[in-house]
């Protein structure tokens, strides 16, 4: 009883200054919430405009409270919160890539699956190569610093790695949706290539670069590739299971829907244990979720992971874009190079240049290769298409900052020269290309594109999936090909027999599918209805919402 009360005493006796201690942290908190619902009211507000997107109003809000704390502080600090890597890649990204990969159009998706791991990886490294190249012309010109290979192979990863966000805000799936599923795609597995290549220098000896090692380079990047993927494919086909045989749903829908959430984060974690891409771990895991877990669960378990998922995704971009705001007017980064600011401005404007050029050394070569193989117009990516594509790729956002921060800093803070160069060169990047190149995609698009009646050359989607609810970005597995439901006429002639439907891998997917996969891990037609919770005896018509 004596320790007991002696431990309460002090227990008690430091509770003030813990309180003290953690009021700061409180406040911070409270502003941070304060300035994402500020960010979500002007977004709205600003919907309409012109000029604007949600990605540029919360990078804007922050600048603006940037400068305010300064100001406040008497310029010693701009931030609210301090950066921390464990924060965006453990915290930030997993909901963003797995919303990504649970609403994608997946028939679009892997209708132009080649195309799209063309531009996403092999294309990314095209431009990591470019602006290596470059960099290691250039910067060795300028007195920035003494960099090795491997620094300059890391930055030629840090700015390879795009952010297609501005241009999907403006895109619409149903009027373009061979170039939304472009873009869309491109810009998810271009972020995973850039992170796994940028992993993959870090771990690698450079010391000693000859042919055998640049081949266990490819093969290391291989190996997490394909690894990672298939990780993904296993844990979502494991809830599916799960989720099929034993049926939550009789008893409690807030089961089956924690259960998909943390099978989708364990996936995540999983990767990052075995030293894997989590990206693409995440990502797939939502895709093989979205075709078998999302359709064994209850109607209002549907309902709910779908606005959970979209919501914490939103919610995750937004913090994202308000952090970098105010990160950019770090005083500490931007105090190691105020004595040389042509050389932070020499950097920046070097790396905008190379970026825009390692962009356009591989869409629009890699577009004429695409074209070459398809035989329906209609799915060719003309000219005004590749411009687009190209413009999408020159936004650079959170990954970028992510990656320089892991490579040039030390918990938030540096102490070389050439270190602070990068960071704020990197910063400035951003900035500028969100901004800017942001604001004038919504112009470029609508003079390129202009707005078209909604035609599709595909076949609906039935209304029992997600997209008939209310999310445009959700197709649900229908991969029923045209020549399996019309009476095609025997061609011809040669131009008929290379223009009329085919039996590509879609079809042949879908029958592996409907005979072994979703009779084993449900799906949708694969598992019949049985009312469970109340608010499942009579469920709603989604349908006609």
């Amino acid at each position: 009883m004596t320790m007991m009360a002696s431990f309460l005493d002090s227990f008690v006796s430091n509770m003030p200054s813990l309180s003290t201690s953690d009021h700061a942290s409180v406040v911070s908190l409270n502003l941070f919430v304060a300035l994402l619902c500020a960010c979500i009211v002007l977004g709205h507000l600003l919907e309409e405009n012109r000029w604007m997107n949600e990605s540029i109003t919360a990078l804007l809000i922050g600048l603006a409270t940037g400068v305010v704390i300064l100001l406040i502080s008497n310029g010693k600090s701009s931030r609210l919160l301090v950066f921390s890597e464990d924060l965006f890649f453990i915290y930030l990204l997993p909901p963003i890539i797995f919303n990504a990969g649970f609403q994608v159009k997946k028939k679009q998706f892997f209708r132009n699956f080649v195309t799209i791991m063309l531009f996403g990886a092999i294309g990314t490294v095209i431009s990591c190569t470019v602006i290596t190249l470059g960099v290691t012309q250039f910067f060795k010109k300028l007195d920035i610093g003494t960099f090795d290979l491997g620094d300059y192979l890391a930055i030629g990863a840090i700015f390879a790695a795009t952010d297609s966000v501005c241009t999907l805000q403006v895109l619409n799936q149903d009027e373009t949706p061979l170039l939304y599923s472009l873009v869309f795609g491109e810009g998810v597995v271009n972020d995973a290539t850039s992170v796994v290549v940028f992993n993959a220098i870090q771990s690698f000896d450079l010391t000693h670069l000859n042919h055998e090692a640049a081949f266990q380079l490819l093969g290391n990047f291989m190996y997490l590739f394909l690894l990672s993927t298939l990780l993904g494919v296993a844990t979502g086909l494991i809830s599916a299971y799960v989720i099929k045989k034993l049926y939550f749903g009789r008893h409690s829908t807030d089961r089956e829907v924690a259960l998909m959430m943390l099978m989708a984060y364990l996936s995540y974690m999983l990767a990052e244990l075995f030293d894997l891409s989590g990206i693409l771990t995440v990502f797939f895991c939502g895709i093989v979720m979205s075709h078998y877990t999302w359709h064994n669960v209850t109607e209002s378990s549907r309902i709910t992971t779908k606005h959970t998922f979209a919501t914490l995704s939103f919610l995750a971009e937004t913090f994202i874009f308000l952090y970098v705001g105010m990160d950019a007017l770090d005083i500490d980064k931007w105090r190691s190079v105020s004595d040389s600011p042509g050389t932070s401005i020499a950097v920046s404007s070097i790396l905008i240049g190379l970026l825009m050029l390692g962009r356009a050394a591989f869409v629009f070569p890699l577009s004429f290769l695409s074209n070459l193989v398809k035989k329906n117009e209609s799915e060719k990516i003309n000219f005004k298409m590749q411009v687009v594509i190209w413009w999408s790729g020159l936004m650079r956002g959170a990954v970028s900052m992510a990656l320089a921060y892991n490579k040039f800093t030390r918990a938030g803070h540096t102490d070389l020269r050439g270190n602070a160069i990068m960071i704020t060169s990197t910063i400035t990047v951003c900035l500028f290309s969100t901004v800017v190149f942001g604001m004038l995609t919504k112009p470029l698009i609508r003079y390129l594109l202009p707005h078209q009646p909604t035609h599709s050359t595909l076949s609906d989607d039935n209304n029992n999936t997600p997209k008939s609810i209310t999310i445009p970005l959700l197709d649900q597995d229908s991969f029923i090909e045209f020549a399996g439901h019309h009476n095609v006429p025997r061609p011809d002639s040669i131009r008929g027999f290379l223009t009329r439907p085919t039996r590509t891998v879609h079809y042949y997917w879908r029958k592996f599918d409907d005979s072994f996969m979703r009779p084993v891990f449900g799906g949708r037609g694969f598992v019949p209805f049985v009312p469970g919770s109340p608010t499942e005896r009579d469920p709603p018509d989604l349908s006609r919402a």
